[in-house]
């Protein structure tokens, strides 16, 4: 009505109104909303007895800027270390990603840490890196770079909900405020 200029009588709105409210409540039905509960979403360690690392990659601003970064914490959630950079020349998310990944990675090795849980909030690269091999993809070496470091380590690469992420993505947005690609 308001973008085609157009006037309609109250009675043809009134029965659009009913319409789609009819709709509404049809395509709900099969919802039973009485059993609906609030999630609390937070950082939790998930009942793991080890290290676990969280990671992420930012991408923010015109000319945009690309910056990862990653926590360690112990099972209590206790901060070990972190890690926080900005990717030059790149405003590709993919590639960030998976440097975080890869980065975080590289960190838990320079320490010396072996089975622990890796975190990530981007479902997609969880599934690249859990997959089989792809040769063709884009990023077939760093994929294959993280696969070996976690065959080495004992470690397992696992999704999380964005807002269990918060610290990891705390680092990665002030990585892309920065310029220390490490």
């Amino acid at each position: 009505m308001c973008l085609n200029n157009e006037v309609w009588s109250l009675i043809r709105l009134t029965f659009n109104i009913k319409n789609s409210m009819v709709i509404h409540r049809t395509s709900l039905h099969h919802i039973s909303l009485t059993n609906c509960v609030d999630k609390v979403v937070k950082w939790n360690c998930r009942n793991h007895s080890c290290y676990i690392l969280n990671v992420d990659g930012s991408c923010h601003g015109n000319p945009p800027r690309t910056g990862f970064g990653g926590l360690l914490r112990n099972n209590d959630g206790f901060f070990i270390s972190g890690f926080s950079g900005f990717v030059a020349n790149s405003s590709d998310i993919l590639f960030v990603e998976l440097f975080a990944i890869f980065n975080g990675l590289r960190m838990v090795r320079t320490l010396r840490i072996t089975g622990f849980v890796c975190y990530s909030d981007s479902l997609h690269f969880v599934s690249l890196i859990n997959g089989p091999p792809m040769k063709c993809h884009v990023y077939a070496t760093l994929i294959q770079d993280i696969k070996d470091l976690i065959i080495h380590s004992n470690t397992s690469i696992l999704h999380t909900l964005r807002e269990g992420n918060n610290c990891a993505d705390f680092l990665a947005k002030m990585g892309v405020a920065s310029d220390s690609d490490d």
